[in-house]
């Protein structure tokens, strides 16, 4: 099959909290969830791992909405190529945000499944 997505791995899932701080002190002391290092964001978030490179990443909620638009709350999923990802979407009619750089290098884009939820296509 031409332009097909390999989706290699489940990457990360991303939670908008009220207050980072305090969800950050829960998932490390109630959970036992190891904090790791978080790339420099403009708008607070912190990253815990889950274990097997799986991630939480727990990102700030402001009153008027959240820091980081209507996608905060998302899951990833690393894809061994992006641009064959995008050209897989573009094939299948999908819609999608375009392929941005984050903080820590990886690639990213953003589609929406038919009920609006995000979902995060990442390369590292």
């Amino acid at each position: 099959m031409l332009n097909k997505l390999t989706i290699s791995t489940f990457n990360h899932v991303a939670l908008q909290v009220a207050d980072v701080e305090h969800s950050a002190h829960f998932y490390a002391n109630a959970l036992d969830l190891p904090e790791i290092p978080t790339p420099a964001f403009d708008y607070p978030v912190r990253w815990f791992s889950l274990g097997d490179n799986r991630e939480l990443h727990l990102i700030g909620r402001e009153e008027t909405g959240t820091s980081t638009g209507i996608r905060g709350n998302h899951f990833a999923l690393e894809v061994s190529d992006i641009q064959q990802a995008e050209k897989h979407l573009q094939a299948m009619g999908v819609n999608y945000m375009p392929v941005k750089l984050r903080p820590d290098g990886a690639r990213q884009l953003f589609l929406t499944d038919p009920d609006g939820h995000f979902i995060e296509l990442c390369e590292f």
